[in-house]
């Protein structure tokens, strides 16, 4: 991520990485950095919370403007609420949604024979 950050700024665009792990992130040296306390996979806030992600995305963005110093870092201010364990997505994904209705085709995607339909 640091190298593909670097080269996009050196064509004078600025970047912003969000982050859980700040620490490993920092240490492949991206330009510029916000930190989030929120678990793996969630890193935008709980499925189904629009106005939660929307204010991720919103402080990262002015980071970004603001952060005018290459390697500057920035913890936003979120905390994650309720267990990691609660979530679930309002509807499942349409993949598993497939896979409920075809149970068969597993296999192949694992194998990665996708079927056609």
């Amino acid at each position: 991520m640091g190298l593909a950050q670097r080269l996009i700024e050196q064509a004078g665009i600025t970047t912003v990485a969000i982050s859980n792990i700040p620490d490993l992130t920092a240490a492949v040296g991206v330009p510029r950095l916000v930190a989030v306390e929120y678990p793996f996979g969630q890193i935008m806030g709980k499925p189904g919370d629009p106005a939660g992600q929307t204010a991720v995305l919103r402080a990262a963005l002015e980071a970004a403007v603001t952060m005018s110093e290459p390697g500057s870092s920035r913890h936003l201010p979120y905390e994650w609420t309720g267990s990691v364990r609660e979530i679930h997505a309002p509807e499942p994904p349409p993949i598993a949604r497939y896979l409920k209705r075809h149970p068969w085709h597993l296999p192949k995607l694992f194998s990665r024979n996708i079927p056609r339909e």
